[in-house]
């Protein structure tokens, strides 16, 4: 007869396994067989089943018992049985095969393997079988640098640089020359985000999707989108706590505290996690504090052809509203006080509450086909006080201030998505096919906005405490109001036309709605309805199996709109921003142990707003501005050796206005971008060389000279910023405990990452040193 067998005699690979007398046997050889099963298997499909294999068994023909053997002979015979059916292993349980899983890819996720979601590109290919660019920092990147917010994360990643974050409290990341803060760029899970803040502990890993996205995302820069990857629930029971102490200076302390759990409810492919998060902290600045707590559990649900997702976030922060220093735009050089002074009043914060829900499913029909549907609800309300400048001059220290706030901020996002995909073959011709549709509503809404004046103050002796948070409701400024409704349907489709050449089509639909404006009564200013189509075209070279080119055309759209009173309604007659993208490179996996990107690209966009003041009362907006970015990028990530593993990128960004109705701003460089960026981080594993498990790492990024404002007034100067990390992992009794000591701007360089104009200019925090312990369970 034939008997299906994970372990005792097997083949697999033409290597045959000897049967355990444990489990630890059967853990073994699942290992075994994930380790040889192609690299790109999921985590969820190793969970789910380990791949079948068909043995033959030899016939067992009972014999008939004679009258002439004694009892005893028949007890021992029978005894014989038993043991023989004791020493045959019993098949590997969901959570033992989901532990091997785990053991398997932990080699590779030390050595900075980059494993790519399926949720960024919209199909499960492999980065080398796809017409754009993907850059991804692991999770490893993260677990060793410990980022603290997004931006902090994106230092591994090329032409990336910081804008206006709102005084610290929102994202805000410019990629290849394009991008602000709630541009509708940042993800989590393929789905959009509104939340100020993207990043925390339970973000696994973090992918960018280059150039334009809209295809796939609709609205969109044409910079590209950035993919928050969470942490999912695993079918094998382990945990950790971690507390972590930190310090900027010996008065500038904080506390970090997390626990991270996750195991199996019951045995049939049901999983949980919880994760719970605080963090109270002093300001690096003479005044301020960051507290935080996140509380996210998850379920999962992974059946032989079905996996479920369910994910909740809930955040309660207080984070300081620091607009950063100033510069003077005679010398260009930053104001002559010490970096930790900070120029407004220590009210000045930010507050709130953030919730993110999100669910999908998979199902796989067949070997070739699936379907995904996500659905996502993301809500965020926070409050603010700053004091923003007004003047400052510079030789008397005499600085004006207006003392602004925000009351009952509200935005939210409420998206959904399905799509199938799937390959199928036309004649000779292999088609792998991705058809879906997408909608979403996103409101971003302020209710009361504080304006008031304030008595001066002198930032070169400065008083503080002599004022308190504005009262005053300007109604011509409140109920800032910007709806956005959306909704598309997409088609792409890639054509095999050989084993090594492909062709990608794609095209979208969208029909959109968009109302913004303000005050109290409320006055419209923005009112378009408009529909439009986009395409995408690529092509695929592999020249080996480690090694394609690939060359790419894509398209995204933006509504203009805008808050502000302009005199006339931008309506549907507007054109909105468009961006048209060229794109070549080459894509390398060398060994499954090193992979990277080398990109160059050409991107233009159209249509952009501009305002020109005709009187003192009347704004006029116009859309004939254009601005053209082209650049050449370089990503690499993965194990050098079995001891080194590295993460490097290099980014050249020319991005320039080409058309301006305000003719101050033609030709000049885009704010805040880098002609030049560069990071490079390096680590050494030291293995079993030492009783524990010894890593030390850390390197370098450097930003070149960025204009801080439209019209290049003034420049933030280059800065290179160091850090360095430290790992040991040990054991007390029987229990794993890490030691982890990072340097975070190891010779505290003060640098300003982006400016809004020259009195509003951010400033890098300064040299960080943290110690943590964790214990795993």
């Amino acid at each position: 007869m034939k008997v299906r067998a994970p372990v005792d005699g097997q083949r697999v690979s033409g290597h045959r396994l000897r049967a355990g007398k444990s489990r630890a046997g059967l853990l073994l050889g699942a290992a075994v067989l994930l380790v040889e099963s192609p690299s790109n298997t999921t985590t969820a499909q190793a969970q789910s089943a380990l791949p079948p294999v068909t043995v033959e068994a030899p016939v067992q023909r009972p014999k008939p018992a004679r009258a002439s053997e004694s009892p005893q002979r028949r007890t021992q015979a029978a005894a014989r049985q038993r043991s023989r059916n004791a020493a045959t292993p019993a098949a590997p349980t969901m959570s033992e095969r989901a532990a091997a899983a785990a053991a398997a890819q932990q080699a590779a996720k030390l050595g900075y393997r980059a494993m790519p979601s399926s949720t960024t590109l919209r199909s499960g290919a492999s980065p080398l079988d796809t017409s754009q660019a993907v850059n991804i920092v692991p999770e490893q990147v993260l677990k060793d640098q410990l980022p603290r917010n997004i931006d902090d994360a994106l230092i591994n990643v090329s032409g990336i640089t910081q804008t206006n974050t709102l005084a610290g409290s929102q994202d805000a990341v410019i990629r290849r020359g394009f991008g602000d803060n709630r541009d509708g760029s940042i993800m989590r899970n393929g789905m959009p985000l509104v939340q100020g803040r993207s990043f925390n502990p339970a973000v696994e890993s973090v992918e960018v999707l280059k150039g334009p996205a809209s295809l796939l995302y609709g609205i969109m820069d044409p910079g590209g989108i950035v993919n928050t990857i969470s942490k999912r629930p695993e079918l094998y029971q382990h945990g950790s706590v971690t507390l972590l102490g930190s310090a900027f200076s010996a008065s500038k302390t904080g506390a970090d505290g997390l626990l991270d759990v996750t195991g199996p409810i019951g045995d049939q492919g049901l999983a949980y996690r919880f994760i719970g998060y605080g963090v109270s902290e002093d300001y690096w600045r003479n005044f301020g504090r960051h507290r935080e707590m996140l509380v996210a559990p998850s379920l999962a649900w992974y059946g032989q052809d079905t996996t479920v997702q369910l994910n909740y976030e809930h955040r309660e922060f207080i984070y300081p509203f620091d607009r950063g220093t100033a510069f003077n735009p005679v010398t260009k050089a930053p104001l002559v006080v010490p970096p930790t002074r900070r120029l407004d009043e220590p009210f000045n914060n930010t507050w709130g509450t953030s919730d993110l829900m999100q669910a999908s499913i998979e199902h796989r029909f067949n070997q070739d086909w699936k379907l995904y549907a996500g659905y996502s609800y993301n809500t965020e309300t926070f409050s603010a006080n700053q004091l923003r400048i007004s003047t400052l001059n510079f030789t008397t220290g005499v600085e004006t201030r207006s003392n602004d706030g925000t009351q009952g901020s509200l935005s939210n996002a409420s998206y959904g998505t399905s799509y199938i995909s799937g390959g199928f073959w036309l004649g000779n011709i292999r088609n792998e096919v991705v058809f879906g549709g997408d909608g979403q509503y996103r409101t971003i809404y302020r209710d009361n906005l504080i304006r008031q004046a304030t008595p001066a103050i002198n930032v070169y002796n400065p008083v503080y405490g002599l004022v308190g948070p504005g009262t005053t409701v300007s109604n011509s400024d409140s109920a800032q109001t910007d709806k956005l409704g959306q909704w598309s349907l997409f088609l792409q489709d890639t054509l095999h036309l050989t084993e090594r050449f492909a062709l990608v089509g794609g095209v979208r639909y969208m029909d959109y709605d968009q109302i913004a404006g303000r005050g109290k009564p409320f006055v419209t200013n923005t009112n378009v309805s408009q529909d439009k189509v986009l395409p995408l075209g690529g092509a695929i070279l592999k020249l080996t199996e480690e090694v394609s080119l690939y060359a790419s055309y894509t398209e995204s759209l933006k509504p203009n709109s805008t808050i502000a009173p302009v005199g006339t309604v931008i309506g549907s007659n507007v054109a909105p921003e468009e961006g048209v993208s060229y794109e070549t490179g080459v894509k390398f996996d060398l060994n499954k142990r090193i992979s990277g990107t080398l990109a160059v690209y050409d991107l233009d966009k159209k249509n952009v707003q501009t305002f020109k003041t005709v009187s003192a009362n009347v704004v006029e907006v116009h859309t004939v501005g254009r601005a053209h970015s082209r650049g050449v990028e370089l990503d690499v990530t993965g194990r050098l050796s079995d001891s080194w593993a590295l993460i490097g990128s290099y980014g050249y960004t020319d991005a320039r206005v080409t058309a301006s109705e305000d003719k101050s701003l033609y030709g000049m460089k885009l704010q805040n971008v880098a002609l030049n960026t560069a990071s490079l981080y390096l680590v050494y594993d030291f293995g079993t060389a030492l009783p524990g498990q010894l890593r030390l790492g850390g390197g370098a990024r450097y930003v070149g000279d960025r204009p801080g404002d439209a019209i290049n007034s003034f420049f933030l100067p280059s800065y290179v910023v160091a850090d360095i990390f430290a790992t040991y992992e040990t054991k007390y009794q029987t229990t794993p405990v890490i030691y982890q000591l990072n340097v975070k701007n190891l010779f505290d360089t003060v640098y300003y990452p982006s400016a809004v104009n020259n009195l509003n200019v951010a400033i890098g925090d300064a040299r960080r040193v943290s110690l943590s312990a964790t214990v795993k369970f």
